[in-house]
């Protein structure tokens, strides 16, 4: 084969898995098989092989995990990586939008809600249409050069332009989609999302840790925190991590956040369109929807993200400390909750077995007054040291896990307030 066939070749071959990896990861739909895909994919890694100066940035090759480094440099963000203020009820939410009018009291407010995916914040700048760096938060100012991590998720593209598959180009406005282009041509484009793991996925690793004898992770968002502060990038490559964009930091000239949803599916990132609410009462609305069908949700959720809609007002609004006004967290009644064993008796069942339950000083855990919990079998009570006067976390969803402060969990019995 000769140099220019094998130009056109390997150019073609990124084309196509490129557009196959954009509708797995990021649309989850597939129309060839797995084998077929990994044929592809062994094609163009051994045409790379043959004729390296071939090789670009954007090559699915280039996702594979690289060697090891001594340590992460620091990255000074141009724009904070600023946290998010939780709200826990109607009441807040109401008197959020009564302390917003203190600044803009003239503006009719609307406001962006989406699902509060439970991750790890990163951010992605693209130079050209390139992936030059992947960032964590760190602390707010300055993060972590992840890149080479970054690189291994599949469902982070690892070049951006406006002519991807969804057909929705028309939602773009004209002067905003002339300057994404030139971003993604010649310019800078930064995008801010939350790596995480499936729920699917997390509950397989912890079992194949298991299995090995090695410690298990308490939750998904701490396997992906971890993974992606691994120095050795093959280790991340062979974690299921995902990536979800939430945030266009660029200035493209989009009027609502809304926008920027639809802009980043345009650009190959898996989001969620969210919904644009007239006022705090369709917020309501949204929020018990979403949490009404938490479970059915592939990856975990903690709440929903609450944006005042309108860029300009939100933008007006500024900041306070290392929050923008403009933006809070509404955040799912706690499904933990910290509580003492006031006493422990023991319950024989309809079967004559025997179990110990403690009782506790009652404590509300997703939206019910817990006050008795099962403890598990003498082996497990002696292991915690679980005695009258301890503190423990009591968890509603019966899994029996270790806390990072080293506090036993116990398992909560179903029908008992």
């Amino acid at each position: 084969m000769g140099k220019k066939e094998a130009e056109d070749r390997i150019e073609k071959l990124k084309q196509v898995i490129n557009y196959h990896r954009y509708l797995y990861h990021v649309q989850d739909r597939q129309e060839i098989s797995d084998d077929a895909l990994d044929s592809l994919k062994k094609e163009l890694k051994d045409l790379e092989d043959d004729f390296p100066e071939f090789i670009t940035p954007d090559s699915p090759t280039q996702r594979v995990g690289g060697e090891s480094l001594e340590s992460f440099k620091k990255v000074t963000h141009r724009v904070p990586m600023l946290s998010i203020e939780d709200i826990f009820s109607d009441d807040e939410l109401k008197e959020w939008e009564v302390y917003l009018k203190k600044f803009i009291p003239e503006s009719q407010i609307n406001y962006f809600v989406e699902p509060k995916v439970d991750g790890f914040a990163i951010t992605l700048v693209y130079q050209g249409g390139f992936l030059k760096l992947g960032a964590t938060r760190g602390n707010s100012r300055v993060g972590e050069n992840v890149t080479q991590n970054i690189k291994t998720i599949e469902s982070v593209p690892l070049r951006i332009g406006l002519h991807l598959h969804s057909g929705r180009s028309n939602l773009v406005p004209e002067s905003a989609g002339r300057k994404i282009k030139e971003l993604t041509a010649v310019g800078r484009m930064e995008i801010r999302g939350e790596v995480y793991m499936e729920k699917r996925d997390f509950e397989e690793f912890n079992k194949m840790l298991e299995n090995k004898g090695e410690k298990s992770f308490a939750n998904p968002r701490n396997l992906a925190a971890g993974s992606i502060r691994q120095l050795d990038s093959r280790l991340a490559a062979s974690r299921p991590l995902k990536f979800f964009a939430y945030d266009i930091v660029s200035e493209v000239g989009l009027e609502t956040h809304g926008q920027e949803h639809e802009v980043m599916a345009l650009l190959g990132f898996k989001t969620d369109n969210g919904r644009a609410c007239r006022n705090l009462a369709e917020v309501s609305e949204y929020y018990r929807e979403i949490m009404e069908k938490r479970e059915d949700f592939s990856f975990q959720i903690d709440g929903v993200v609450v944006s005042v809609n309108n860029n300009q007002l939100f933008e007006k609004l500024g900041t306070i400390g290392k929050s923008p006004r403009g933006i809070r967290a509404f955040k799912f009644p706690p499904r933990e909750a910290v509580t003492e064993i006031k006493d422990i008796i023991l319950q024989v069942g309809r079967t004559g077995a025997v179990t110990p339950v403690a009782l506790l000083e009652p404590v509300a855990i997703d939206g019910v007054v817990i006050s008795r919990a099962t403890l598990h079998n003498e082996d497990e009570i002696r292991r915690l040291h679980v005695k009258i006067g301890d503190t423990v976390v009591v968890n509603r969803q019966g899994k029996k896990i270790q806390d990072a402060e080293g506090l036993p969990f116990l398992r909560q019995q179903t029908g008992e307030t």
